[in-house]
């Protein structure tokens, strides 16, 4: 059984240092230097990514927490005061993907960069962030699921039951997550990865499946007319991840076939040059024979 944490990991005068922030921020930095050093690899300069950081890390966190607001508006719209309060939890990785997604376009953009080169960069990277910042649910015990006695389980107050048993679903999902970036990083990347954006679709696909199965044991789901937000999300990126992958291979098979016709053209012209050369050869060997 997991221990019931402290969410405060330490204060500095007045201020609260919690351990939901600093997981996140581990998983971030964990990130990020995995980047560099796939940018590097590329040959593409490292220091790229201050750009990036600038530009997505805000929007990320705006967004994540927009997206969880909007679902929880019934209760936000009543205590204005606590949208800002991100410190207690209440980010929505959905919303931020959606920010962080954007904010590497902007930056591709302006640097003339390849928008899905740079995605297939972060795919594995992300999972890894993901994984680490999970962690940040246990210390605020939220995330949790369905009332269990698996010897991992761990001790939750509710409000109404009490002291209850329940799911580590913060630990599934970060196990998922940590097999991923390896599965990613390692192995996808590296054996099976064809063309630029097959690796984001392939963490689309991934992740996707892991979150439907273990969102199905939460029970404080974002929901929206009853239905879990985050399963119907998931099914929808599970889809756009394949649909992907299709296309992708799809328009460099059509992109092949036209170079190879390209240079079946080619090869058909130098051929009847070679054959009109060789005539005027012939024809002018017969002239200087004859005079």
């Amino acid at each position: 059984m997991l221990m019931t944490p402290n969410p405060i990991a330490f204060t500095i005068g007045s201020i609260e240092v919690r351990w939901y922030a600093i997981c996140i921020l581990t998983g971030i930095l964990l990130a990020l230097f995995f980047i560099a050093k796939r940018l590097k690899k590329l040959g593409i300069d490292p220091d790229i990514l201050y750009d990036f950081i600038i530009v997505c890390l805000p929007l990320g966190i705006i967004c994540a927490r927009l997206y969880y607001v909007a679902f929880e508006w019934e209760y936000y719209s009543e205590h204005l005061n606590m949208i800002y309060r991100t410190w207690n939890g209440g980010l929505a990785i959905h919303g931020g993907l959606i920010g962080a997604f954007l904010g590497v376009y902007l930056v591709c953009r302006h640097h003339k960069l390849d928008f899905l080169k740079m995605l297939d960069v972060a795919a594995p990277c992300i999972l890894l962030a993901q994984a680490v910042g999970r962690w940040g649910n246990y210390f605020n015990m939220e995330a949790h699921g369905s009332i269990t006695n698996v010897p991992w389980a761990i001790n939750v107050i509710d409000p109404t039951l009490g002291s209850i048993m329940v799911h580590p679903t913060f630990l599934y999902e970060s196990i998922w997550d940590l097999i991923g970036f390896f599965l990613l990083y390692f192995i996808i990347d590296k054996k099976f990865k064809k063309f630029d954006g097959e690796l984001i679709c392939s963490y689309f696909i991934y992740y996707s499946i892991g979150r439907f199965f273990i969102e199905g044991l939460r029970t404080d789901s974002l929901m929206f007319l009853g239905l879990r937000i985050a399963q119907f999300v998931s099914l929808g990126l599970i889809l756009a991840g394949i649909i992907g992958i299709y296309v992708i291979r799809k328009k460099h098979k059509i992109k092949d076939k036209d170079n190879d016709i390209l240079e079946n053209l080619k090869s058909e012209n130098n051929r009847i040059e070679d054959i009109d050369n060789n005539e005027e050869n012939i024809i002018k060997d017969n002239i200087d024979i004859k005079n």
